[in-house]
């Protein structure tokens, strides 16, 4: 058995529910909107906030810098 941890452990949809995702990506929307394409963490254009929300909800695993872009300006247009 290997308990090596990596991003694919445990990779499964619904860790976080629809509600709380939807909830999270507008909060970041708003935020984006507000401050100008940032926030208190940082720019949103190399923040890891909806990837990592996309992983806990999906269970997808976004690495390819293409496919964050695209996702990132269908929530921020």
């Amino acid at each position: 058995m290997n308990n090596e941890l990596n991003c694919e452990t445990d990779l499964e949809p619904n860790i976080v529910n629809e509600q709380i995702f939807e909830k999270e990506i507008t909060l970041c929307k708003n935020l984006h909107q507000e401050n100008g394409g940032s926030c208190c963490w940082g720019k949103c254009k190399t923040c890891g906030v909806i990837p990592f929300l996309y992983k806990l909800h999906k269970g997808q695993l976004l690495e390819d810098e293409n496919e964050i872009k695209a996702i990132k300006n269908k929530i921020f247009n």
